[in-house]
């Protein structure tokens, strides 16, 4: 297996990067070509850095050759609680992303099994995820299944 940390601040860039990846893959999913232009580069570190020192956060990360191969975030939303959800905490897992020449090593599922750990480990027992086409089969082998509420989406 991999080995898996928890990101760092000089892991910033990489986190961006991998993430840019991420969103060039969604063009082929119907999502069409990102916008271009750097400013949600400069966003997303910030919110990176941000996320780095919050309680409610975890990025795991695995080291690369020159790099980072692979990475996932798992945040922890507050929400009413609800007959379902009683504490009203809700995981949500996103930004699971491997570098195109680290991919099919087991990457992927060796972050989620360590986001998994966390949110187990805080008492968390629903966590959400939007899965793309190529991630699908690992997330539904790892035991999640369509919502009943549909996911909807307002874009302005």
């Amino acid at each position: 297996m991999p080995l898996i940390r928890a990101a760092t601040v000089p892991d910033i860039p990489e986190l961006v990067r991998l993430r840019a990846l991420l969103f060039a893959g969604l063009g082929d999913h119907g999502w069409g070509a990102p916008p271009s232009g750097e400013e949600w580069r400069r966003a997303c570190a910030d919110a990176l850095g941000e996320r780095l020192t919050d309680d409610s956060a975890k990025i795991l990360v695995i080291d690369g050759d020159a790099g980072l191969a692979a990475c996932g975030i798992g945040t922890i939303d507050r929400r009413l609680p609800s007959p379902y959800t009683p504490s009203g905490l809700i995981g949500h897992v996103y930004g699971v992303v491997t570098d195109p020449a680290y991919r099919r090593r087991g990457h992927s599922r060796s972050i989620m099994h360590g986001l998994l750990d966390w949110f187990t480990e805080r008492g968390i027992r629903r966590v959400d995820l939007t899965a793309s086409p190529d991630g699908e089969p690992l997330y539904r082998s790892l035991g999640f299944t369509e919502h009943p509420d549909p996911t909807l989406s307002r874009k302005r």
